[in-house]
């Protein structure tokens, strides 16, 4: 069965239990749910595992309950958030970091909320840079997810030091062009760009 790329015909596939409903949910999920998790618990491993037993209660649980996409997302991330708490709880020794998630999580919706959001935002200007041209999105990861020099992407790609520069700052504005169509402001993309710096 072909399904429609349409919310009522993925939500009526996962109450039939139609597990390709399953993979459409996660694939839309999935990315943001980890990098949530792994922003609570500061632990990409343990992060994973957590999302991946948050689908299994999701297909676990009653179908007839799913009414929205929304529906699906809220119980996704309160899922995820809980069992980030729970592993916290359960950890004697905590990093600072940790501990301060920890303590503002148990404290404070208003922070575990921020970091939902933060969550969507990353996701989705990771859907943004996918669809830069191939040689601006390929110098544009070089710099921020692989964290190389421009002289050391030149050599890379064959191409010189100022055409890495020139495509480096076109990546830039085509993304900083579609976060403020979208109506994401220039200061959200700047905290973005530092993000990737320090990450």
């Amino acid at each position: 069965m072909k399904l429609k790329n349409d919310e009522q015909d993925w939500i009526d596939a996962f109450k039939r239990g139609d597990d390709q409903a399953l993979s459409y949910f996660f694939n839309l999920h999935h990315k943001s749910l980890r990098y949530f998790a792994s922003r609570l618990i500061q632990d990409e491993e343990e992060a994973e595992d957590i999302v991946s037993a948050c689908f299994v209660k999701l297909w676990n649980g009653d179908h007839s309950q799913v009414t929205s996409l929304q529906n699906i997302k809220a119980f996704l991330y309160i899922s995820c958030r809980n069992a980030c708490l729970d592993y916290l709880k359960k950890i004697k020794t905590k990093t600072a970091a940790q501990e301060l998630y920890y303590k503002q999580s148990e404290q404070s919706e208003e922070s575990v909320l921020s970091k939902i959001i933060e969550s969507e935002v990353v996701e989705m200007l990771a859907g943004e840079i996918e669809l830069l041209p191939d040689k601006c999105r390929e110098v544009f990861k070089l710099i921020y997810f692989e964290h190389k020099k421009p002289d050391e992407i030149a050599a890379e790609l064959g191409i010189s030091p100022k055409t890495v520069s020139a495509h480096k700052t076109k990546a830039i504005e085509l993304l900083k062009a579609s976060i403020l169509k979208k109506g994401l402001s220039n200061a959200l993309f700047t905290a973005f760009l530092l993000f990737l710096d320090l990450h």
